[in-house]
């Protein structure tokens, strides 16, 4: 077994995508300090596992609206077309687990 410690300090655009490392997930870490910041329209060929660890996101997947808040956890199916926006200028941070091994994003926006 090799284990790595990864500095998060040398990812490339701070993001973690798993085949780099022999991992079979890719991550984002999204830290954002202002209101209406997210991602357009878009969906991926798998889940993605949103773990909100603080502040608040207005989150459209599929027909479905929901504000999210720190302590939750959504997952979103492969395939379901998703977006989502910071709610205010607290302190939104979140990890955004894409189940596979680097990222696949279809933009529909």
């Amino acid at each position: 077994m090799d284990l790595q410690a990864i500095d998060m300090g040398t990812l490339e655009g701070g993001n973690f995508e798993g085949y780099r490392y022999g991992s079979q997930i890719s991550v984002i870490f999204e830290r954002v300090q202002a209101d209406g910041v997210g991602p357009r329209l878009h969906r991926h060929p798998y889940a993605e596992t949103f773990i909100i660890r603080s502040g608040s996101a207005r989150f459209t997947v599929g027909e479905e609206e929901i504000v999210a808040v720190g302590g939750q956890i959504l997952v979103v199916p492969a395939m379901v077309p998703h977006k989502f926006a910071t709610v205010g200028a607290e302190l939104y941070e979140g990890v955004h687990v894409h189940e596979n091994d680097r990222f696949v994003t279809e933009w529909l926006e």
